[in-house]
Parts: C-alpha cells; sequence; structure tokens
C-alpha cells in the first residue's frame, strides 16, 4: 500500500505534485519554525483513486486516516471526544496549482449538539461556541449536501434584520442557539437527512466532498480558463483551528508582502477582528488595512512582518499569506506565491533584480506570459475622464484596466448577453465561486462589498480583468435589476464605463487611449531578449501592424499574406479581369496593372523592415474567393468590369471546389497560371531594387505555399528565380534574396529531406497542417472540438495550442531531416501557434530560429521563448 497521507512535518516544498501548493507550503513553513498548526496532508494521488473508483474511500485510506487522527491528537494534546481539551478541524483543498474559491472549505468541523455545550464551559464563552457551531452547520451542508447557502443566509439575515443586529458579532448565545436549531431543521427540510453528530462521519464525508468538488463546474472552468489540467486532482488539508472569533484579541486576515495591484514594496493586506478567514474574502464585512493592526496589537504585528520577510526570502517571490490571530498569538494558515497584475508583476520582478534578491533569469519566469496583455491594452483618455459623471468615488482599484459596457445583474445574464455579442459589466453586492461563467464573460466587475483581498478581486486579477470593489455609495439590488446613486438610478442595460486603476465608475462610454509601457517594462523585455534563444518575427502586411510588431522589437516578418492586398477596390477590379481573361495574354495584362500597386505594397513594407528579414507568402489563396457570391453582386460586377453576365455566371459555377481547404489553391495556382508568381516577384525584386538606390538594402524571403512535392517546388523556384534574374539583368543589379516554402502538408514533412535540397527555408504553417493532418476544418470544428476537449478526447484544441504527440512528431521529424541534409537551412513558424506559449515551450527544444505571431503577440511570444530557454 503507497502513502497517502502526510502529517506537516513529513513534508517539504518540493512535494507539491502530491501535496497540493498548501499541503507542500504548509509544511515548508513548518520546517522553517513558524508558527503553523499541526496537521495532516491525504495526497493527489488520494484524490485520483477516489474519482477512478467510483466515488468511495478505500479500507487503506480510512486506516491511514485513523492513525493520523490518533497523532494529531497526540501532538495537540486534543481530541475529538473530549471535553476538556477538544479538537476542532478545518478542511481545505488543495491542488498543485493554486485555485482560489475554486473548490470547497470546511471550518470548525468535530462540533455537534454535545461538544458544543463543553467548549462553551471550557471558554466560558457560548457566544464563540455557537458561532462556531452554526459556521459549521451552514458550510458542511453547502459544501456536503449541496444545500443551497441561501437557505441559511436568508434565515440568518432574515434573523438579524427581526431582531434589529446589524453585525453578525452583535447575535448573543441564545440567538446563535436558535439560529443552529433552525439550521439543523433547514438540513432535514433541503437534504432529507440530519447533520451527523460523530466528527469521524464529518470528516470523511467532508474529504470525499472536497475530492468530488475537484470536478464541480466552477473548479472545471477555471482549470479551462488558466490551462491547468484535468487529472492532476487536489490534495485535502486537514488542520488543527485556531480562533480568529474568540473575541476582540482575535482576528483573521490575508496580507500580500508587496502592493498586488501596483507591485510597491510594501506590506499589503487587510484584517477583520473576532472573525474567522472566509469572512474576509466573501466580503460581507469591511476589513481593515494591515497596517491598523500595529495600533490594536502591535506585538502580534511586529511578528507577523517578520514572518512575511522570512517567507519573501525564502520563496524568493510575493507571497499571499493567510493568517489568524488567537487570542494575540499569531498562527500562519498558508502561503502562496501572490496572484498579481501584470504591472504588478513586472514592477516586483524589476524591483527584485534591483534589489538582489533574484537573478534575472529567475525574474523572466516571475511574469505570466498571458499577463503581458494586460500592459498592451488601452487606457481611458484622462480628458474624457475629466467630462465623465461620475456613478462611484469610493470603490478600491481592485484590478487595473478600462472597461465599459451594459450593467447586467448576474452571471447568467452576463453569459447569455456576452454570447449574443454584447459587452457587459457585471455588478454585485459580492461575488462568489458561482459567479465564475459571468465573470469570465464580463468586461469588468463592480461590487459594493469587499476589500481588495475578497472573491472578486482576487479571480478578476488572475484573469486580468478589469475589477472595481467595495463600492460604499452604491446599492446594487440584483432582485429588482437597479443600481441606485446619488439619488439617482441605473437600470439593466444602462452603459457605465469601469476604471480599474482608480476604483471609479462612470455614466456611459469613454473614449480611450492605448496603453503606455514603463521603463520596468523595457528593461524587463529587454532582459528577456537576452535570455530567449528563439527570434520573435510578426506575421503583418499593413503599415499599423508592422509599426505595432516593430516597437515591440519584433526580429523581421516571418509571413506577409499577399492574399490581403487583393481586396482593395482598384486591384479587386483587375484581379477579376485575370480570372475572366481567356487568354494568356489577357491574363498578364490584367497582372500588369495589379503589379504596381504589388510594388508600391512591397516598398512599404520593405522601408519599415530595412534590413530585418521579411518573408512574402506569394498568393494562396483558390480564385473563387475573389469573385462575387450573389445575384446582386454578379450583376453590379458584370457591369463594373464590362463583361457579360451569363460568361461570368459560368466563370464562377467553374472555379466553384466543393472542398477549397484540398483545392486549386496556394502553388497549384502557380502551375497553372505561372504569371501570378511572376507578377509578384516582379514586384518584390522591383520594390527591393528600388530602395537598394535609396540606401535601404531589403532582405526579401521569398515564400512558396502548400507544397506537397519536390517537383512542384522546383518548378516554381526555377519561375521566380528566372524571373527575379530577368529584373536585375534589365536594371543592371543585383540584391540578395532567398526562396524557400511553407511547410503545411504532412506530405511535405514526409519529404523534408528532399526539399531541404532546393529550398533556403522552411516555415511552418501550423494552421493548414493542423487541419490537413486531423482532417478537421479549422472554420467548423467549432461545432465539435469543444466537446471532444470536454470529453477528453482531445488534451487541447489543435488551432490554439501545438498537439506535441501527432503534430509536434511531424515538426520535429522535418526539422531533423530538413538540418541533417542542409545544416544551414533557416527553419521558423508562421501559424498563431508561433505566439502560443505552450506551443513554443515545445518548439524551443528544436533545432529551428524563430516563431512568428501577430503583432499584439510579439511581446509575450518573446517571454515565452525566454522562460522557456530558462527552464
Amino acid at each position: 500500500m503507497s502513502k497517502k497521507i502526510y502529517a506537516f512535518e513529513e513534508g517539504k516544498q518540493d512535494m507539491k505534485d502530491i501535496l497540493g501548493g498548501k499541503g507542500a507550503n504548509l509544511s515548508e513553513m513548518m520546517r522553517l519554525g513558524l508558527p503553523v498548526p499541526n496537521g495532516f496532508t491525504i495526497t493527489t494521488e488520494a484524490c485520483i483513486e477516489y474519482l477512478e473508483q467510483g466515488e468511495k474511500l478505500t479500507d487503506d485510506l480510512l486506516n491511514e486516516l485513523k492513525k493520523y487522527i490518533k497523532g494529531l491528537e497526540d501532538k495537540t494534546g486534543k481530541a475529538f471526544s473530549s471535553k476538556e481539551n477538544l479538537l476542532l478541524v478545518s478542511v481545505r483543498s488543495g491542488a498543485k496549482i493554486s485555485m482560489p474559491g475554486m473548490m470547497d472549505t470546511i471550518l470548525n468541523l468535530g462540533l455537534n449538539d454535545e461538544n458544543v455545550e463543553s467548549l462553551a464551559q471550557v471558554t466560558s464563552d457560548a457566544r464563540f461556541a455557537y458561532d462556531c457551531y452554526r459556521r459549521l452547520l451552514q458550510m458542511f451542508g453547502s459544501v456536503v449536501y449541496n444545500i443551497p447557502m441561501e437557505a441559511f443566509e436568508g434565515y440568518f439575515e432574515s434573523y438579524k434584520k427581526e431582531n434589529g443586529y446589524q453585525f453578525d458579532a452583535d447575535i448573543p448565545a441564545e440567538g446563535l442557539k436558535v439560529i443552529v436549531n433552525k439550521y439543523k431543521e433547514i438540513y432535514v427540510e433541503e437534504a432529507y437527512k440530519q447533520f451527523p453528530q460523530d466528527p469521524i462521519t464529518q470528516l470523511t464525508e467532508a474529504i470525499e466532498a472536497v475530492f468530488k468538488s475537484w470536478n464541480n463546474e466552477r473548479a472545471r472552468i477555471y482549470r479551462d480558463l488558466n490551462e491547468i489540467p484535468h487529472d492532476i486532482g487536489t490534495a485535502v488539508n486537514v488542520q488543527e483551528m485556531v480562533f480568529g472569533n474568540s473575541g476582540d484579541r482575535s482576528g483573521t486576515g490575508v496580507a500580500f508582502t508587496r502592493n498586488p495591484a501596483t507591485g510597491e514594496h510594501k506590506l499589503y493586506g487587510e484584517y477583520l477582528l473576532n472573525a474567522q478567514g472566509e469572512d474576509v474574502v466573501a466580503g460581507i464585512r469591511t476589513p481593515k488595512e494591515i497596517e491598523t493592526l500595529n495600533e490594536q496589537m502591535p506585538e502580534v504585528y511586529k511578528a507577523f512582518v517578520d514572518v512575511t520577510k522570512k517567507l519573501e526570502s525564502h520563496y524568493k517571490d510575493m507571497q499571499d499569506i493567510e493568517f489568524t490571530i488567537e487570542n494575540e498569538k499569531l498562527f500562519i494558515l498558508q502561503t502562496r506565491t501572490g496572484k498579481r497584475t501584470a504591472k504588478a508583476a513586472m514592477k516586483i520582478a524589476f524591483d527584485m533584480v534591483e534589489e538582489g534578491v533574484v537573478s534575472k533569469e529567475d525574474a523572466v519566469k516571475m511574469v505570466d506570459v498571458k499577463s503581458i496583455d494586460q500592459l498592451l491594452h488601452p487606457a481611458f483618455k484622462p480628458e474624457a475622464l475629466a467630462q465623465a459623471e461620475l456613478v462611484s468615488s469610493l470603490g478600491l482599484p481592485a484590478s487595473p484596466g478600462a472597461a465599459t459596457g451594459k450593467i447586467v445583474f448576474s452571471a447568467l445574464d452576463a453569459k447569455v448577453q456576452a454570447e449574443a455579442g454584447e459587452s457587459v459589466i457585471l455588478m454585485r453586492p459580492e461575488t462568489s465561486p458561482e459567479d465564475i461563467e459571468g465573470m469570465i464573460a464580463s468586461r469588468a466587475i463592480v461590487t459594493t462589498h469587499g476589500g481588495m483581498t475578497s472573491h472578486a478581486a482576487v479571480v478578476a486579477r488572475g484573469m486580468g480583468k478589469c475589477c472595481v470593489t467595495g463600492c460604499s455609495d452604491l446599492e446594487i439590488n440584483t432582485k429588482e435589476k437597479y443600481v441606485k446613486y446619488d439619488g439617482k438610478t441605473l437600470s439593466e442595460g444602462d452603459v457605465i464605463s469601469v476604471d480599474g486603476s482608480t476604483g471609479k465608475v462612470y455614466i456611459g462610454e469613454i473614449e480611450t487611449t492605448n496603453a503606455e509601457r514603463s521603463d520596468e517594462f523595457e528593461t524587463f523585455m529587454g532582459w528577456a531578449e537576452d535570455v530567449a534563444h528563439l527570434k520573435v518575427r510578426m506575421n503583418a502586411e499593413t503599415e499599423q501592424d508592422i509599426q505595432a510588431g516593430y516597437a515591440f522589437n519584433a526580429t523581421g516578418i516571418g509571413l506577409v499574406r499577399t492574399e490581403h492586398m487583393f481586396f482593395g477596390e482598384e486591384r479587386l477590379i483587375e484581379m477579376r479581369r485575370f480570372i475572366l481573361a481567356s487568354s494568356h495574354e489577357e491574363r498578364v495584362s490584367a497582372l500588369s496593372n495589379i503589379v504596381k500597386y504589388q510594388t508600391e505594397d512591397f516598398e512599404s513594407i520593405f522601408r519599415l523592415s530595412g534590413e530585418r528579414p521579411t518573408i512574402i507568402r506569394l498568393l494562396d489563396p483558390p480564385l473563387h474567393e475573389f469573385l462575387p457570391k450573389s445575384a446582386e453582386e454578379v450583376n453590379a460586377v458584370a457591369r463594373q468590369i464590362v463583361v457579360d453576365k451569363a460568361l461570368l455566371e459560368r466563370r464562377i459555377s467553374e472555379l466553384h471546389e466543393f472542398n477549397p481547404m484540398l483545392g486549386h489553391r496556394g502553388c497549384r495556382l502557380a502551375i497553372t497560371y505561372p504569371e501570378l508568381y511572376e507578377m509578384q516577384t516582379e514586384a518584390i525584386i522591383g520594390a527591393a531594387l528600388k530602395l537598394q538606390d535609396e540606401g535601404i538594402h531589403a532582405n526579401a524571403e521569398i515564400m512558396i505555399p502548400l507544397v506537397s512535392t519536390v517537383e512542384e517546388f522546383k518548378i516554381l523556384k526555377d519561375i521566380v528565380k528566372k524571373k527575379a534574374d530577368t529584373i536585375m539583368h534589365k536594371q543592371n543589379k543585383t540584391i540578395a534574396y532567398k526562396i524557400g516554402t511553407m511547410i503545411e502538408t504532412p506530405r511535405a514533412c514526409l519529404i523534408a529531406g528532399a526539399l531541404a535540397e532546393h529550398s533556403e527555408f522552411f516555415s511552418f504553417g501550423t494552421n493548414d497542417l493542423a487541419q490537413l493532418t486531423y482532417g478537421f476544418s479549422r472554420d467548423d470544428a467549432g461545432k465539435f472540438i469543444n466537446e471532444y476537449i470536454n470529453r477528453d478526447i482531445l488534451a487541447v484544441d489543435p488551432f490554439q495550442t501545438l498537439d506535441v504527440d501527432g503534430i509536434g512528431q511531424l515538426i520535429k521529424m522535418t526539422v531533423e531531416n530538413a538540418k541533417q541534409v542542409n545544416p544551414q537551412i533557416k527553419i521558423g513558424v508562421c501559424g498563431e501557434l508561433g505566439g502560443d506559449p505552450k506551443s513554443i515551450h515545445f518548439f524551443n527544444t528544436l533545432d529551428i530560429d524563430y516563431v512568428s505571431c501577430s503583432p499584439f503577440r510579439v511581446p509575450g511570444a518573446i517571454l515565452a521563448t525566454a522562460q522557456s530557454q530558462v527552464e
């Protein structure tokens, strides 16, 4: 029998795979001598075993559990059955990768009708004892028996209102006894069963519930969103309870060793007196800033500051720490790497290098690639903000960004309206894990309750989503669907703008401006470029996109899609003349007009690129894409180019393809109509020669698409080369250029060695390669791909992340065979997978030179290549 449970003192930091992040860190903190309550961790392997074996705890695990319960009782001097020294425990989930709020927690486990009285007598505080009991009944009922939380909270709030109690802590012991009795009735009404009085039964049912919560809907959605595997399971941490709700010299809180929104090197957090941990993140009461603790309990504050410094120094990263104070004694319940905004991540990484805490290589790993997007998106224009009408000015800037949308009041409405194409803002008194889908769908989140560590704040920051919490000057009514502010009312569907950087909310839509990159950003990205092995190019052909890509330090252009250049009105007319021509002479005549436009296009591109490499893909799409489709369009085109309508309709019919993906496109077009590629070669070489006269030495790389045979490539390479030689001879000039091919068919992968004898470079077109390898149409795969992923038929969407086992092996084989024949051949990736971090990690293991992606993905790709190189 393999070991499935570890006491905290038996574990260590590098055991996250089996102890989960929380369990491993609890063990590590105990090894560091920090004040961690005793406990043990049930492994992730036990969770996987439980789920695979029909959701049943094995006898071996139950026997091991008895042993560790006895050990915990011995270490604490407490017992579940003791009247004098009662043991109560918390039961918390803890996966290898942090999933805040997505799975379940139960506190005060072990209480029952009998020992709650013992606890009241021993502590001389009946109110405290029954407050713990009502919390257990509420959590246990919700988590284990799936009783709606509203059933408990609805009664609790109505009881407070009827009896004139403003805060939870105002309710006396006798009132809490009434609430406890009602809660036990709710069990019978909602779950048709009694609350279990045996502590061991409570514990085993709680463990099962946490294991089951691994597959709850919100957890699966969160894992999908954050690309966390579904098969790693969660550990369960069973820990001796310490009580932050045992009076005004007790409390609970959450703190970060640095500001998670800005990165400022200053302790940042909140706490509540006379409260338990869930009270802080639930946002029910407004917490106090952590510095206030120095006034109320200076010794505890000093001890806590010492702990935070020790943890950050040990883990070498900003930490998110949960703590409890019981009668002025500090306990640390959790530490983990703190989630942060992109701005904060950049500053923290930069500062820690400057402070000598981490190396540049380590700093590169500290910033999430996806978070880079947050630094590149718009913010509100200051002059527009000055004219905007405020809705709320008292909110907290929980997660920066700028967003505009229509108000919605429920997660379901947010999801439905977003799927219908609306931009929405989710407004609620507070959010809960059940709101995850609505939070994902929304442009921003606004709440009236909660602080900077509330559920809404933490989850929004993790998503990189704009969020404002604690808007105490608003009244959000989710039932009647209105928001009251300053004597006015907003309704569902009204448009508001949310500034997550200042915590303010405004009426209407506000004009935005592009984000400004800080000096820290530029320096940090320079470190990433220094560390990275792979170069990063961009896929771009418009002036705006090329300028953006080079502003982000792209090293060249990995893909110019020339088909995008043919859809201008005048060009399209000539392209249609070419398609409708009945002779070679007519086709050449039409192309002679297009070549002027093409030359201008390439002049502009080369001027922006200078000497940086620029790969130009020759015309790729099938000809029918240039022809009209509707009857109205056919009539208009016939008049425009003065052609017989019947001839146009016949030509459209002739060009119709049953499967255009496999049809008359790419290099096949040029085999049929070589004048197409001759025209494009003339434009490319002509533009490069003109710029050479200006002192600009263009680095043109001409790419022939969709090759499947060596003969195709040789024929077309010869056509391109002859045309280029003719133009250079005519002008009595020479320029350097390369001719290569796009690897996007499985057969091209299989004959890579033979192709490499003739090709000067390869560039993988991963979009078509995925389509042709799987036999999936990218345009139609959306009808089934999510079902495949949900049912674990596919691990990833192969159009979003590289299928390493299939397409990845084709690419690896291609690279190895090509390099064996032609060690000097340049190889890159120009499909959008060139901007995907997971795909980049695989590409970095191969002997390739660059990846290429859309301009705004360039910084993320640079960072991903650097992180892969460090790893």
